[in-house]
This record gives structure tokens, sequence and C-alpha cells, in this order.
């Protein structure tokens, strides 16, 4: 029943390529002979989010004797590209730029090449007649279905008349999808990882580097942005630009608008250069740019924050340091972040400096009190959290669940969804705060039986989904569900969200209402707020001492109360709030990272007003709500939405917070009659 690719995606890949660089390699190759008259073997290194040479599994295959020649590439896809920000590509662009320098040194160099990857290898193979084809393993579905368009591409050509190997190497951790067995709580995995007690790969010597190959120019930041913004002509060229400007900018916006003031223009940032011998070079200016060696130099400063040693270098880091920990170890994430999620540095080695590090402090001693150890302790619990999702998310792919899980990327962290139906109307449906995709068990497959294609998210932060060290707002999760309608679904939705997730489809409906087919709202949170003069807006979000302690405590209270509140939410069928449901949402939240989300929740703002949210998908919206609800007022809410926004279309149920769970017989018929009526007014609306 689920599909295999969103629309979007399967328009790029009939999309025709653009020119590249490749010419005939077979002159070249001839040359490459072994020694007796047999042929040469030759070898493909695809590099993809594995920028580096150093602790690459792949690369140091491929160097071994067995080869005579040995073609690293990376091609510039627009299907890859279209998920980083302008700042992230222009790391991209230095990263590969270092890793051609450094494969350079190594007796070597980078192919570059633009278009379609499958269709690039496909040259490339058949040139250089390689015999084997080394890529890392992926997990996220875009990036997974690339490939295995790849495979098949190569499988398909008649002209290649020799087996290719396409060999798929992995990091050690990821092994662990083999043990069956494995708790899901994170203090065991911690102790089984294999690859801590290894050390990083040092990186190969090649010995079969032709020259004569044409290896492509490097591009410019700009040449790759113009490259990326190419649209297919099927789509509008609004579609992808929707995510260039922040909801931060389009609320203070629309902010500014509500107070008066004639110049709401949203003033996007400008671009600067990177400064001379910095450390850190785009846009925002806030994370490590360049290869391994920076990435590792910057490690070092990064390690010695406390150290107060005033080296060149070292002062830059240590001063964005300040800058981005705006809560304790946030600023590993923020400053590495990116280098690890395009695989400048592998996490081994970050694990392998921060050993080396304390080894020099303490003779091998961690210690969790001294000071000068902090950040050396950081990293290593950062690394350990991004393996642990990994394997979470590879535990969750493998399971015989509810429905198939995806990954996406989002910002490098890993967000589990699921698809279901094969053509349609796009669903959306967005799940309340502590809860995830499978809180809509019972609505997916009857919504998609309906002839719609439903799309369901654990949102980061929250069950199954990754939980880093950042500062979570309403804003942020917006940003979210936005980039996933646009990158991942690629067409407009029926957007609906259960409590804290119906206040974020409202908060998407009415910044980019053009993302937004029509609104369903259950038991949504927020509030209508008559007659508001201006929006309440505050860009800076800062964790309070009382949110530390808050998060805490309200931790340890859910812990021992968790069942009897979930129960309270299903009062006409409290069997529905079943041991499943619960003990999954009590497993989530001794998830490592679980606590910055609950700090979240004190300075969340619930006060932009819904009726100003709401009023750009007029005649669109549809609450469904139950009169039970314990936590919310429904009576008080039924009658604002009435006096206050008098189209909007209103469903009343014998229900309590989370009607869609507690009596989808009821919630999903009226779910499909409205998909059906909106899908009917845009048509009769439309021009003949």
């Amino acid at each position: 029943m689920s599909l295999l690719l969103s629309p979007l995606h399967l328009r790029f890949l009939i999309a025709p390529c653009p020119p590249s660089a490749t010419r005939r390699l077979s002159s070249a190759v001839s040359g490459a002979e072994r020694r007796g008259g047999a042929s040469a073997a030759a070898a493909i290194v695809w590099f993809k989010h594995d920028l580096r040479t150093d602790d690459h599994p792949g690369l140091v295959a491929a160097a071994s004797e067995e080869f005579d020649v040995v073609v690293p590439v990376y091609v510039f896809d627009r299907r890859i590209l279209s998920g980083f920000s302008d700042e992230m590509v222009d790391l991209i662009v230095l990263a590969v730029e270092d890793l051609r320098k450094s494969l350079k040194e190594l007796g070597s160099n980078l192919m570059i090449r633009f278009g379609n990857a499958e269709s690039v290898t496909q040259e490339l193979v058949k040139e250089v007649k390689a015999t084997h084809v080394f890529a890392e393993l992926e997990l996220e579905f875009k990036i997974e279905y690339l490939v295995n368009c790849v495979k098949e591409t190569l499988a398909a050509d008649t002209l290649i008349h020799w087996n290719v190997n396409f060999v798929e190497w992995q990091s050690p951790s990821l092994n662990v999808k083999d043990s069956e067995d494995m708790s899901l709580a994170y203090d065991d995995f911690k102790k089984t990882l294999p690859w801590f007690y290894g050390s990083p790969i040092p990186a190969p010597k090649f010995h079969g580097f032709v020259e004569s190959f044409n290896w492509g120019e490097l591009p410019t930041n700009s040449e790759v942005k113009q490259f990326k913004n190419e649209e297919p002509k099927c789509r509008k060229e609004s579609w992808f630009s929707i995510k260039d400007t922040s909801a931060d900018l389009v609320f203070q916006a629309e902010h500014i608008k509500m107070a008066g003031s004639a110049d709401a223009k949203i003033q996007n940032q400008v671009q600067r250069k990177k400064p001379k011998g910095s450390l850190f070079g785009t846009n925002e200016g806030d994370i490590i740019v360049g290869g391994a060696n920076i990435v590792i130099k910057a490690l070092d400063a990064y390690f010695r924050h406390a150290d107060n040693i005033s080296e060149g270098d070292w002062v830059e880091v240590h001063k964005k340091i300040l800058e981005a920990e705006n809560r304790k170890g946030a600023s590993f994430d923020s400053l590495f972040g990116p280098a690890l999620q395009m695989g400048i540095i592998s996490r081994r080695r970050v694990y392998n400096e921060a050993m080396k590090y304390k080894e020099e402090q303490y003779g091998g001693f961690l210690s969790p009190i001294r000071n000068s150890t902090a950040t050396a302790i950081t990293a290593f619990e950062a690394v350990c959290l991004i393996e642990w999702y990994r394997f979470l998310a590879i535990k969750s792919q493998a399971s015989n669940g509810l429905y198939p899980i995806r990954l996406w990327s989002w910002k490098g962290y890993l967000i589990q969804y699921t698809v279901y139906g094969e053509e349609g109307p796009a669903v959306f449906l967005v799940h309340g705060f502590g809860a995830f995709l499978e809180h809509y068990r019972d609505n997916i497959s009857s919504i998609a039986d309906g002839g719609n294609q439903v799309w369901a998210i654990t949102l980061l932060g929250f069950g199954r989904s990754e939980k880093p060290n950042i500062i979570y707002s309403e804003l942020m999760w917006a940003e979210l569900l936005r980039d996933f309608i646009v990158e991942v679904v690629g067409q407009p939705v029926h957007l609906i969200g259960n409590s804290f997730g119906g206040y974020l489809a409202s908060i998407v409906g009415g910044l980019w209402p053009s993302l937004a087919k029509s609104i369903v709202l259950i038991n949504s949170a927020g509030f209508v707020i008559p007659e508001y003069s201006s929006l309440l807006f505050s860009k800076e979000r800062k964790i309070a001492r009382a949110a530390w302690f808050g998060a805490r405590a309200l931790l340890g209270f859910l812990s021992f109360n968790l069942k009897s509140i979930v129960r309270s939410c299903y009062p006409t069928r409290t069997e529905r709030a079943d041991d499943w449901l619960v003990e999954e949402m009590l497993r989530a939240s001794y998830d490592p990272g679980v606590i910055f989300v609950l700090e979240s929740i004190f300075s969340l703002n619930l006060k932009i007003p819904l009726n100003f949210l709401l009023e750009k998908q007029k005649e669109k919206v549809l609450v469904i709500q139950g009169m039970k609800d314990p936590i919310d007022n429904s009576y008080l809410k039924v009658s604002m939405f009435k006096e206050y926004c008098p189209w909007v279309m209103i469903k009343e149920l014998n229900a309590g917070h989370c009607p869609h769970d507690e009596c989808p017989e009821e919630v999903n018929p009226i779910i499909l009659e409205w998909i059906s009526t909106m899908e009917r007014r845009k048509h009769d609306c439309s021009p003949n």
C-alpha cells in the first residue's frame, strides 16, 4: 500500500540531466593495464555524506591492491542538494574542495560532476569498466531510494556485460541491527557500542591514479546554488523558495504590520564572505567549515575551552562557544553538527579525540566533575546520542510495526515518518505534545482507503525521532512541518493536527498558506483572542533556571502518573489508552535529550491568536472538538470559534482530548467527507 516515492521526486527522476563535464575515459583507462596484458580492475568511490579521507572504510577497501584504477567521485545531484540550506551548500563546496586536496595528497583525485547520480555512475562504470562501486549505507529514505536507482540503472544497462558489485559500507556501530534482542534502553545501548573500543582507520595511499581523466572543475558556491534552485518546469518556481524565509521573519513582519508600521517587508540575511583565516565561514558564521584537518583543529580548541589558552584559532572557537552555549552542551551541536552531518569528520574520530584529550589531562580518567573535561564529556555524549537514534531508526525500520517507517534528515536530525496510500489528495497528520505518528494508528489506513495519500510524522524531540540539544519552539516545529511538505510530500496538503499538533498546523497555514489545502483541528491547543491589536513575538528563547528545575520535576511526575493522565484524556473509552500506547510514551521519556524538549514547555508561545492564524484559510477550516476534554474548556473554545471565526465548520463529539484515537470510527468519516468536500470545491472553482 505504501508509496515508493512522492510525485515530486518522481518528476526529478525523469527530468533531463544538466550537461556534465564527462568525456570519454576509455583511452585513459586502457593505459592502466596490469602487467601481462590483463584488463585493469577499476573501482568507483561515490562520496555523499562522507566527505573525508580519514576513517573511511569504503575508501580503504577501494585502495587495496585488488584495484588498479580508483575513481573517487562527488555528484552535485539536485535531489540531494534540495534538502540543504544555502549555508549548508557553502559548507559542502568547501568540504568538497578540501576532499579533493586530501585525495591528491594521497595520490588520487576527486572527480566532480553535476547531474543525476544514476546517469553519472552509469557512464563512469562503462568508461572505466568498473567492477565495484563503493558507497556509504544510507538511512534517509530519499537517499536510500536514490542509491537503489543507481543499482537498478547499472543492472538494466545491456552494455554493461560484466558483474558490477555495489558495496555499501557502514559505521561499525550500525552492526547492532543484527542484534534483535538488544534493549531499547539508552544506558544498555551505550555499554554495547563496539566501535568505542576501536581506533579510526588511517587514510590510504593510492597507486592507480590516471592524470589524463577529466576530473572536472571545482564549482563556486553561487554556481552550486544556481544549479540547486533550477526547479523542474512542472513545478512552480516559488515552491522550494517557500523555505528561504524563516518563521521568525515571517511572523515578525506580521507582528510589525499588526502594530501599524507601513514597512513590514521581510528582510532576508545579507550574504557575507568568510573572514580570511577564520574557521567559521558560512552566512551565519557560527559553524566550522572546511575539511577534516580544520574540524579536528577546532575540536582541539573546543576541548581546551577551560584551559584559558589565548592562541589565535582557539580564541575564535572559545568566543563562538560562549555565543552558542544557550544550554549546557548545546554549543557542540551548533558548531560541529553540520560537519558530522556531512561526514567531514567521523563520529569515531570525535570520540577518539575526546579520549586523547582526557588522557592528556587525567591519565585516562574522564572526570564528570572537573570543569576542564566538560567539553570532552559533551562531545562523548553527543556522538553516543547520534548513534543511539541511528540505532532506534534501524530498529524501527526492521520491526513489523503498525506502519512502515521511513527516515527524513532535517538539518542533520533523523525524523521518522510513514506514508500510506498510492495516490489521491495528500493528507498530513501531526500528533500532539508527547505523542508520535502511531497515535494515528486507527486513522492512517482508513483515511488512505478513502482514496487519499496519508503522511504522518513523529516530530523532532518525540517518539523515536531524534532529540538533539537545541532550543525547541513552536516556530521551529512549524518550520519542520513546512520543510517536510516542501521536500518530502512535494504538494499542498490537507493538514490535520491534534492538540499541540493542531496549533502547529495553524501556524503553518497562517504563515505559509499556499502549503495547506485545508486545516482540521482536533482539540487544538491555542486560543481565540478577541480584538487582538498586535502579536506577542519573542525571537530570543532562553532556558531559565525555573525551566531547568520544572522540566525535571515534570519528568519525575510523568514517570509515575502517565497512565492515569493518558486515561483521563479518553473519558468515554478508557480502554483505548492501552498499555502499548502508555509504554511507548514512557519509553520515549527515558531517551537522551528528552529533558531539553520538556524545558521548552516553559518558553512556548501559545498566545498567537488562532483567529489570526486561520484568517488566511477562511472557509477551509474544520474543528473537531471532543467536548469532554479534561485539558481544555471545550465549551468555551467552541463558543469563541463560533463568535470570532464564523467561517469555521465545527463538529462536536462526545469524547476527550484525543477523539481521533478514542473514537476513530466517528472521526474518520468526518475527515473523509471534509476532504472530499474540499476537493470538489477546488475542482468546481478551477478554470475549465
